[in-house]
């Protein structure tokens, strides 16, 4: 009898895997590759943080040593000040955990909630690392197929919830579909949780680039909301701090509790130079933040504004928000062959819709992914430009 593994099971990392498309690939210098496959800034920090942390290297000892497990007690205490103030409520610093970037963050708290054969509900497309995990840890995917604009329903979720349904994962503004969840959707969800007994955890990586002003939901306001309610957040965007990996955990002492078990083994403490950083710029880089978000809503708009272009060819723009254009192509080829074909025909580096849904849903095959936030207004009109003579 062959015996494989919990990763032998599971698929190879995607962004991994479309980096290998473009090897022994020349791409001239008057057609440079477009590479839009991965939501990560491919900038420095801003140079005042870079500053800060140069010192912090030099002058702060502490830097350099372990520190406690769930965190920097000021960085905690930082994002409690500045979530109740942003979302009302009230949080408490004891309820929040640092971890080493937001893929630690779900692992550690589905790690702390779920045992195996347990089961997760996740809207498709979903975020590739969350099925990963999922899968590594033997606990089961359920997919929940979203409405229109890819907003899923609470009362659709409810007839997947079984006796061993632990959670529901939403990611807002969405990976990979971009589309910003109403409030409204939320509280739908966070009231069916609540009554199941379940979690629902919301994955909010992109909550600095959401386009609407104001809390975009009022789930720390409810009544004893960490009973039910558990928030996911990474650093990695909003200051450029990708290779430093800093998330956070907003939930209940008892799941902290868990969760500490959890990374006490897997990393012992987050990295001290990047949680020092993330909160240098949590007090410091409120103006140069406003500026970041005010970019990224313009690559938005201008995805949104020259789409026509596309949707003349027979393309359909399903979600756009964040950090993500998701499509619908006209090929007759599945995406995975569209998405290699577009390395050399086009120029164009992005994923295929296969990588963000089960095997066994066609829907995929005809989508695409364009991270566009490394892509500025000109790069965006150059996509369209090779997108739009395409044939395959």
């Amino acid at each position: 009898m062959t015996h494989l593994s919990r990763t032998q099971t599971t698929f190879a990392p995607p962004v991994m895997e479309a980096r290998r498309w473009i090897e022994g690939v020349t791409f001239p210098e008057d057609r440079p590759l477009i590479n839009v496959s991965q939501a990560a800034p491919v900038d420095t920090p801003p140079e005042p943080m870079l500053r800060a942390m140069a010192d912090m290297v030099v002058n702060d000892a502490s830097s350099h040593l372990y520190g406690p497990v769930l965190g920097l007690p000021e960085l905690r205490a930082e994002i409690a000040k500045q979530w109740t103030a942003s979302y009302g409520g009230t949080l408490a610093a004891d309820q929040v955990a640092i971890t080493s970037g937001c893929n630690q963050a779900f692992t550690a708290v589905t790690t702390a909630l779920c045992t195996e054969g347990d089961e997760v509900i996740l809207p498709v497309p979903y975020y590739f690392n969350h099925r990963m995990w999922l899968d590594m840890a033997d606990v089961k995917t359920v997919p929940l197929t979203p409405r229109e604009g890819l907003i899923p329903h609470a009362e659709d979720a409810a007839a997947l919830i079984t006796e061993r349904t632990q959670a529901i994962v939403l990611v807002s503004p969405n990976n990979p579909g971009g589309v910003e969840y109403p409030a409204e959707t939320l509280a739908a969800f966070y009231d069916l949780c609540q009554s199941k007994g379940i979690k629902l955890i919301v994955d909010e990586t992109y909550r600095d680039f959401d386009a609407r002003d104001g809390a975009p939901h009022d789930l720390f306001t409810r009544e004893n909301w960490e009973e039910t309610f558990i928030q996911l957040y990474s650093f990695s965007k909003a200051y450029r701090l990708t290779g430093h990996r800093v998330g956070a955990v907003c939930a209940s002492t008892p799941i902290l509790a868990e969760v500490e078990k959890y990374l006490d083994t897997v990393a012992i403490c987050p990295n001290q130079i990047g949680q020092k950083a993330a909160l240098w710029g949590m007090q410091n880089l409120s103006q140069w933040l406003a500026g970041e978000r005010a970019e990224i809503l313009d690559r938005r708009a201008a995805i949104n504004e020259g789409f026509h272009r596309l949707a003349d060819k027979g393309w359909k723009l399903l979600g756009c928000g964040a950090y993500f254009a998701y499509v619908e192509h006209p090929f007759d080829l599945p995406s995975d062959e569209v998405a290699k074909k577009l390395v050399t025909e086009a120029g164009v580096l992005l994923l295929p819709g296969t990588m963000f849904m089960p095997n066994d849903n066609a829907a995929g095959k005809r989508q695409l992914r364009i991270a566009f936030a490394n892509v500025d207004r000109a790069g965006i009109n150059t996509l369209f430009d090779r997108l739009e003579q395409v044939a395959l």
